[in-house]
């Protein structure tokens, strides 16, 4: 049976309604990707939030009410918790009480394959859990499993922060010799084109791997489906470069992860060419294109030559507006061909509209995606035969 939970977004001066509800949609989806039934949200309204309990006790008080009604046992607010916060939030609803970095955290322990994205969910783990550590999870006896205790065991959580900074550490060396092999391996590729596929995570990047490389990747209609960077080698019209699908970004990604991820951002470091891969389906798809430019300026690979992949046009849905209403045009009044119409006269812009599904205009983006390489290919190897 599926855990059941509640989801709390606090609106305040710096989020509105309309993007926290956009983000609790968000947050939803993650929860379910873990395993988890949303049974309601919640929302406050505050300047800041409150010191102690973020959302004040009196909304507390109310989500308690329907948690003990409805037999909820876990918690999980959008936003970042401090230690101090969770311990007095978890004395008010007698609960489970995760944030969103815990939750993310804990389905990326879920989804690592390999030994190394193993050891890099479990140094993220660590650094989170270091400084709420005063915590000391008062309700452990509670506490069988679930949704956020994957990962280190509880007995290793009450353990105190010598033992998690020694195991910290250890992880660090462990990682460098992982780093070591991963360099190594790209050594090896040679001077072969790289490209890799960037994106938000669930627009279809791993479908999109699939079919242009002809080969399985897994893929589902789930956040993170992809931890550990796949590398395949493609040959088009006798031009040899390699492909990577790397791990989906999201907004208010925990910045220790990021780090954590190291080997699998070198992919998007070292690429000569990304496709960045975007949800054209999703009401929000432009924040979620800042979203990914942004994360790509801060892990320094912001001035690749990219090619912009609108996927998911079979899914696009519009509403025509009556003749006779006057009121102004909003985003869901833009009609696919509109939407075209103004992407593609951007003259910064090299983009393709596709559907992975469908396989519409897959041809199209071989040949969008072998002109690229081709440039890079005969720079690098000016005495190819062409």
């Amino acid at each position: 049976m599926k855990e059941t939970t509640v989801l709390v977004g606090l609106i305040s001066k710096n989020q509105n309604e309309e993007q926290v509800s956009e983000y609790l949609d968000e947050l939803a989806f993650l929860a379910e990707t873990a395993g988890a039934e949303t049974l309601k949200r919640f929302t406050q309204r505050l300047e800041h939030p409150d010191s102690k309990t973020f959302i004040g006790s009196g909304k507390l008080e109310q989500i308690r009410v329907f948690m003990v009604e409805n037999n909820v046992k876990l918690a999980i607010f959008d936003d970042e918790l401090s230690g101090s916060q969770i311990r007095n939030i978890e004395k008010i609803l007698d609960c489970r009480v995760l944030d969103r970095n815990n939750l993310i955290l804990d389905i990326f322990a879920n989804r690592a394959r390999t030994a190394q994205a193993k050891a890099q969910v479990e140094l993220a783990q660590y650094q989170y859990l270091l400084p709420r550590l005063t915590r000391m999870w008062t309700h452990l006896e509670k506490q069988r499993g679930g949704i956020g205790m994957r990962g280190p065991g509880e007995s290793e959580i009450e353990t105190d922060r010598r033992v998690i900074k020694d195991k910290l550490s250890k992880l660090k060396i462990k990682l460098k010799e992982f780093e070591k092999q991963s360099q190594t391996q790209r050594k090896q590729r040679g001077e072969m084109v790289r490209v890799a596929l960037v994106g938000y995570t669930n627009v279809g990047k791993s479908t999109l791997m699939t079919l242009l490389s002809k080969s399985e990747v897994f893929a589902e209609n789930k956040l993170f489906a992809t931890l550990d960077t796949t590398v395949r080698k493609i040959v088009y019209d006798r031009i040899p470069f390699l492909l990577s699908d790397t791990v989906g970004f999201i907004r208010k990604l925990p910045h220790d992860l990021i780090e954590s991820f190291k080997s699998t951002l070198d992919e998007v470091r070292e690429a000569d060419i990304l496709l960045h891969v975007v949800d054209i389906s999703h009401p929000q798809f432009e924040d979620q294109i800042n979203v990914v430019n942004q994360t790509l300026v801060d892990i320094k690979a912001g001035d690749k030559k990219v090619i912009l992949v609108l996927n998911k046009i079979d899914a696009y849905k519009w509403v025509e507006k009556e003749e006779d209403d006057l009121t102004p045009s909003t985003r869901e009044n833009i009609s696919l061909e509109e939407l075209k119409r103004s992407w593609m006269s951007r003259i910064d812009l090299n983009c393709i509209f596709i559907s992975a599904a469908k396989k519409t205009n897959i041809e199209e983006l071989r040949e969008k995606i072998l002109k690229e390489v081709k440039k890079v290919h005969y720079a690098r190897y000016p005495n190819a035969i062409q």
